[in-house]
């Protein structure tokens, strides 16, 4: 369907609920397609294609609020929909700080974005693709075994209507592609790696050469790995999971944890969270950007700023029912699926490159680890204690020497934080963006 046929249908679910006994209601629509292809040793094994979608409606009455899906479209489903809503809307507890966005508080002027690739791809140019990309990985040397490479391809376009006159959609796309192989054999230890790439536009994406030859050499990289003695020692992690970190400050920047009093970085809005030569930033209109929107999804604008800057916290992460929370201005970072209320996400995020490379951050450590792969999910949101298991390579004398696994890293982030410097190796790949990082002091638990 066309934007405006997806517009007019929103409209009349928020008129229906209106009628109904709603005093407020918006509706959102998400309609995709997609192709996807999985292919093992040369042979195809999945080929998946889908097209379709949901309507979600929330109906607001006080202070109760109801939200409620369905991927029918049928002029009785609608209906349906809307009395399932209106019923639920008037049995539900109340809340507070629910409730739609002020008409004055709307975005008003929405920016062109360069977010979809006009072009389809097709099955057989995924399928060629996922086949290059394990090919390559299964001809590096020490490379025994695949577990496949994957290729997708979808669009999809997304439109919101509320009872407060916001009306508005826009379009994306994405593509991916990703190879995992195994090297070694049973005898002698084996060790499994992968690579991927995805970007907006299938023509930005790293080529399957390069993706395939990335999994098997970080795959063979790894064969024979020791234990190491557990110490206090300068650990660098991989730009590829860096990216974590960023993670784990997201989270606890957003809003809904501050207001629940559950983050460990509760009480530090506009104060030094991390070093002053740290920045990280956020841009949602960045275009070909894997996360970017022109608006927030309670129709609120959203803006490029500094989350970081010069290691000083400048904001939370906001919609709508936690800036009410917390008696703030909203920062418009509400996104929203069709079968739940808004919540608070971010899109663009990086942490700004440093100067040195990563061979220069470690060239002064006498014993450290470069991590390049993390397993587990121990982090503790509301102290921040970090305890992550890790595989990598030990540094001696500033020199990257053999590999290295079943070791556990450990810390807490607000220190964690305050010691990271960065390396110059930035690349902007998936959305959360980091590039190499240092952090001095960590303890490690090996043998």
């Amino acid at each position: 369907m066309s934007q405006p046929e997806l517009l007019n249908i929103l409209s009349d679910l928020i008129t229906d609920a209106k009628k109904a006994g709603a005093d407020a209601a918006d509706a959102i629509v998400a309609d995709g397609t997609s192709v996807s292809v999985t292919s093992r040793l040369g042979k195809l094994e999945q080929l998946e294609r889908s097209e379709g979608g949901d309507i979600g409606l929330r109906v607001l009455i006080g202070k109760r609020q109801a939200i409620v899906s369905s991927a029918d479209r049928s002029k009785d489903a609608l209906r349906e929909l809307v009395e399932r809503a209106v019923a639920m809307a008037r049995t539900v507890p109340e809340d507070p700080y629910c409730g739609i966005a002020e008409p004055d508080q709307l975005a008003k002027n929405l920016p062109v974005l360069d977010i979809c690739d006009p072009t389809e791809v097709s099955a057989a140019t995924l399928i060629e693709r996922a086949q290059a990309c394990e090919a390559t990985a299964l001809a590096v040397k020490g490379v025994t075994n695949s577990e496949g490479a994957s290729a997708s391809w979808g669009k999809s376009q997304v439109a919101i209507a509320a009872s407060n006159g916001f009306a508005r959609g826009y379009e994306s796309s994405g593509s991916s592609l990703s190879v995992s192989v195994i090297a070694g054999e049973s005898e002698s230890g084996m060790e499994t790696d992968y690579d991927y790439t995805s970007a907006v536009y299938f023509a930005d994406m790293k080529t399957p050469e390069d993706v395939g030859h990335g999994a098997g050499t970080r795959a063979v990289r790894k064969l024979g790995g020791r234990k190491v003695t557990s110490r206090k020692v300068p650990v660098i992690f991989d730009a590829r999971v860096a990216r974590g970190m960023i993670s784990h400050f997201i989270g606890a920047i957003n809003g809904a944890s501050v207001a629940r009093g559950t983050t460990f970085l509760k009480d530090t809005l506009n104060t030094g969270v991390f070093g002053p030569h740290i920045n990280i930033f956020e841009d949602p209109h960045r275009n070909r950007g894997l996360r970017s929107k022109p608006c927030d999804a309670e129709g609120l604008p959203n803006k490029a700023r500094a989350l970081i800057d010069k290691g000083v916290l400048t904001t939370w992460i906001l919609d709508l029912r936690a800036s009410r929370q917390l008696k703030l201005p909203p920062t418009g970072h509400a996104s929203r699926g069709t079968g739940a209320p808004p919540g608070a996400s971010v899109t663009n995020v990086w942490l700004e490159a440093g100067k040195e490379t990563p061979a220069a951050l470690m060239s002064d450590i006498k014993d450290g680890l470069f991590v390049t792969d993390l397993v587990g999910q121990g982090v503790n949101s509301v102290t921040g204690d970090y305890s992550r298991g890790a595989v990598g390579f030990w540094i001696e004398n500033g020199e990257i020497t053999y590999p290295v696994h079943e070791i556990t890293i450990a810390g807490n982030l607000k220190d964690m934080f305050k010691q990271i410097t960065p390396a110059n190796d930035l690349e902007m790949r998936y959305g959360l963006d980091a590039p190499s990082l240092r952090i001095d002091g960590m303890s490690l638990a090996g043998m």
